[in-house]
């Protein structure tokens, strides 16, 4: 399955932003769905994932009731809702995914290309 995450940019502290993933290839709905994020000089953590199905999620402490993830896997894509975005949000977002929903990046064997949102205080 090849990936493209899209929709990240410049926002307020306190803002929201919504990113896509969209999936191409094959069986898109037999994969669950992470996405990550990386911050200048830091290391690939995670932000949440979805199951293939779209029925159960999990996130991050960092993002969570601040954070939605979600899926149409009628259109190959999944999303990130992030709403009350602080500073310390600013990254690059990837999208993954796999067949066994985790939060271990390494196990992830499909990544998008990245989409850097930024946030201002």
């Amino acid at each position: 399955v090849q990936l493209q995450a899209c929709g990240g940019g410049l926002v307020q502290a306190g803002g929201c932003l919504r990113l896509s993933c969209a999936a191409s290839g094959h069986s898109f709905k037999s994969y669950s769905v992470g996405w990550f994020r990386q911050a200048p000089g830091k290391e690939r953590t995670f932000v949440a994932y979805i199951t293939s199905s779209g029925g159960a999620a999990y996130y991050a402490d960092s993002v969570k009731g601040r954070f939605t993830i979600s899926r149409d896997n009628a259109k190959n894509t999944a999303y990130l809702q992030m709403t009350s975005l602080k500073p310390e949000d600013t990254a690059v977002y990837y999208c993954a995914a796999q067949t066994n929903p985790n939060y271990y990046k390494t196990t992830y064997g499909y990544w998008g290309q990245g989409t850097l949102v930024t946030v201002s205080s």
